[in-house]
């Protein structure tokens, strides 16, 4: 894209998210810790984006429609996010731009809406002594002693991850192995491959799985109807949608399987195209990733995430 071009696209989004996050203010409907610059994340996703890619790599903001860049931008800022700390990325889906926490970004906007002081997550490895209980319907770790012996990947049994405030109050969530696993299942990152971030990091992603886990499931028994609640639970709602969208528009001009009555054809001249049609049918269109994603998978696991409405309208 021209510079000309850019400075257009930036206008269109950056500077009407800018204006958007204003009115919020202004209003109280949003309220930023001390230490995020709206307008320095916005720069930050701004250069960031100038570097995302299709799958096709063509750019994200010449593919992509505006207004998704603009909510995907006004997804970032209202949970007071930054790409520069790793705290999400965007990942374009046909022509349609979406913003996805990363597990940085999931702890750090728990922490800012619940007070959350700490958020701590441990492995639980085969010949640990672990015991927990449950209080009022909350789990509650009461013993996890571990030996340096035990501390083996491929022992991994189970994790658990406990939020902790100031005044003494915990959340804790747990996991078998089996639980991680499935919910890795979810990845469109192929976590079965041999060489995935999932078979070679198993013990820190099983971490960050709890994590996410733990996060999210204390974040949506609150009733807090904010602006910023309403975009962190909105996630996978609105990643879905871009995937539905987006595999869809792929198929758009596919091919028609035309199905004739069995009664009508010969059933052995016909069951080998239909098995072979349906199987190409079939096959999952895996999400488009781009080149800034590349070599950040440690950063990118499993979550048990859905996505965001449209906010703005342009």
């Amino acid at each position: 894209m021209s510079t000309a071009q850019l400075a257009l696209v930036k206008r269109d989004t950056v500077d009407v998210v800018a204006e958007k996050v204003r009115q919020f203010q202004e209003r109280g409907e949003i309220h930023f810790p001390a230490n995020y610059s709206p307008e320095n994340a916005m720069k930050s996703a701004w250069l960031l984006l100038q570097t995302v890619q299709d799958k096709n790599y063509k750019p994200a903001l010449e593919t992509c429609t505006k207004d998704s860049i603009a909510n995907s931008l006004l997804d970032m800022v209202v949970q007071g996010l930054n790409p520069a700390k790793k705290q999400g990325y965007f990942i374009v889906y046909g022509t349609k731009l979406t913003f996805q926490r990363s597990y940085f970004g999931t702890m750090a906007v728990t922490k800012n809406v619940t007070g959350a002081s700490d958020i701590d997550a441990q492995n639980i490895y085969q010949d640990d002594e672990f015991e927990f209980e449950i209080v009022r319907g909350r789990k509650k770790i009461t013993k996890h002693k571990s030996a340096f012996k035990n501390i083996d990947d491929s022992k991994i049994i189970g994790a658990y991850c406990t939020i902790y405030w100031e005044d003494g109050n915990e959340y804790t969530e747990i996991m078998t192995m089996s639980e991680i696993r499935q919910s890795w299942k979810k990845s469109k990152q192929g976590p079965d491959k041999e060489n995935s971030t999932h078979n070679e990091f198993p013990g820190e992603m099983a971490k960050r799985t709890v994590i996410n886990r733990a996060c999210k499931a204390y974040m949506n028994t609150s009733d807090d109807s904010s602006l910023i609640m309403k975009h962190f639970k909105a996630q996978d709602k609105m990643i879905a949608e871009a995937e539905v969208e987006a595999e869809i528009a792929e198929h758009a001009n596919g091919e028609i399987i035309d199905i004739t009555p069995e009664a009508a054809v010969d059933k052995k001249a016909t069951e080998a195209p239909i098995a072979e049609k349906s199987k190409t049918t079939e096959t999952k269109r895996q999400p488009t990733r781009n080149k800034a994603q590349a070599g950040n998978d440690l950063n990118n696991f499993a979550d048990d995430v859905p996505p965001l409405e449209q906010e703005m309208q342009f």
